[in-house]
């Protein structure tokens, strides 16, 4: 037995569940002393949060909120104890211990893109609750969820050019922002508001950060009272239109784009990633996001 279904049934250490309505499942990521950066753990114990959810025949409704301050901050480079993706990947992917990109390919596929893509198509309605930072990897414990209501504070980036990659691994950023906007915020690096966001069609609402909780949860009760059968059709329908516009091939498409940068990185730096990345995105962060 894995890790993860190991856990699936019992309390978790980096995330929180609870039901404050026999309706509605609310995740809280629970790292907030690392701005809830996502390690294997987490990202697995959310995942078995998800699975308890969605199999749960009186939950209509998950919720993923965050503990503390900022709702995530991406992956957690510096994790250590962490777990092993041979004991927990759930996919068909293996191989994450081989030399050179199969490893690395193999990881990515395993732990994100496959994660983010299997989240995305849970056939309940989702909502995720955001506050503060969302950085780079954070993007992906945002995009694959149907709803999003944001605090005013909430900010949102990718400055993962910097390192030499094109963005994070499930690539939702033309879909998410538009063209333009996608390849500003790309090219920049620079974070936008949740009014921008909103603007966008990121984000469905902008709230004031004491009432976050309260208007998510308003939200949920509110879609909660419809008939399960009737969610779960509607969201498969809106997901299936834009699986026909293409959303599946593109997200494919740029995971080809993630590993060539990879290589080239290995290639040139001995790493994953450009090193001058990191005084790069220390500038960033002096930049206020853009408003408009």
């Amino acid at each position: 037995m894995s890790q993860a279904t190991e856990h699936a049934g019992t309390d978790f250490a980096t995330v929180r569940y609870t039901l404050p309505d026999p309706r509605i499942a609310r995740i809280l990521l629970n790292r907030p002393e690392k701005a809830n950066a996502q390690n294997m753990q987490m990202l697995y114990e959310l995942n078995a949060a998800l699975d308890r959810a969605s199999r749960d025949d009186e939950v209509r409704v998950i919720v993923i909120a965050a503990e503390g301050k900022h709702f995530s901050s991406g992956h957690d480079l510096a994790a250590s104890g962490d777990w092993s993706l041979a004991d927990v990947g759930i996919g068909t992917w293996g191989g994450f211990r081989q030399p050179g990109m199969e490893g690395h390919w193999g990881r990515e596929e395993e732990a994100y893109f496959g994660l983010c893509w299997r989240w995305r198509n849970i056939p309940k309605p989702t909502i995720a609750e955001v506050q503060g930072k969302v950085i780079a990897g954070g993007l992906m414990l945002v995009w694959p969820f149907d709803i999003v209501v944001a605090s005013e504070d909430a900010t949102f980036q990718d400055p993962v050019v910097a390192f030499g990659a094109n963005g994070v691994e499930y690539f939702g950023h033309p879909w998410e922002f538009g063209v333009r906007k996608a390849k500003e915020l790309l090219f920049t690096g620079r974070a936008i508001t949740a009014r921008v966001a909103k603007e966008l069609g990121m984000v469905n609402r902008v709230v004031p950060r004491e009432r976050l909780a309260e208007e998510t949860m308003e939200l949920a009760r509110e879609i909660a009272a419809q008939p399960l059968m009737g969610l779960k059709t509607a969201k498969e329908s809106v997901n299936q239109m834009q699986n026909e516009q293409g959303l599946y091939a593109a997200l494919r498409s740029a995971m080809g784009m993630q590993q060539l940068a990879h290589a080239h990185n290995y290639v040139v730096h001995k790493m994953a990633v450009d090193p001058a990345g990191a005084n790069l995105v220390r500038e960033l962060a002096k930049k206020p996001p853009l408003d408009e």
